[in-house]
């Protein structure tokens, strides 16, 4: 994939959201170097702003090599920690206040599915898998896996409709 494919790849996602195409605009230009690290050295001064702009200023960390699927969606953009070692699919739909991480330092994170929809102020922790096509309410805290085609919510968060 080229350059400019790649950046632009969660434009329509984004569709009538200009903060979050702005904001996966510039996740995908540091992400690029991220994946392919031949450019890092090249990419380097924008990863450094990358990294000040979005853990200082914005207050979220979302690291530049996270391996994450295209259609990238964010809305409402603060408060959100994202591990690096979190694998996401593509189609991924992040709100405000959420947490992705791990247990400690050395345990794995959470592997997610496609077409995932978090709502606001959701903790995902731990070696975890969420199925594709899983939607989880606002507040919620997965320690468990969940399957594919559900809704889930609560804390712990248990699946409250299948479909």
């Amino acid at each position: 994939m080229n350059f400019l494919k790649f950046v632009t790849q969660d434009q329509s996602a984004n569709k009538g959201n200009s903060k979050g195409k702005i904001i996966t605009f510039l996740f995908r230009i540091a992400n690029f170097a991220g994946i392919h690290r031949r450019y890092k050295w090249l990419f380097f001064p924008y990863i450094l702003l990358y990294k000040f702009s979005f853990e200082w200023i914005l207050g979220m960390e979302i690291p530049y090599t996270l391996q994450v699927g295209e259609g990238f969606r964010i809305f409402h953009l603060h408060a959100v920690v994202i591990n690096q070692q979190t694998i996401i699919g593509k189609h991924f739909t992040l709100r405000q206040s959420t947490t992705i991480g791990n247990k400690g330092s050395g345990t794995k994170s959470p592997v997610i599915g496609d077409y995932v929809e978090l709502g606001a102020q959701v903790c995902l922790i731990g070696p975890i898998h969420i199925g594709d096509h899983v939607i989880i309410g606002a507040g919620s805290v997965v320690v468990k896996d969940l399957p594919a085609n559900c809704v889930a919510a609560g804390n712990p968060a248990k699946v409250i409709k299948q479909f």
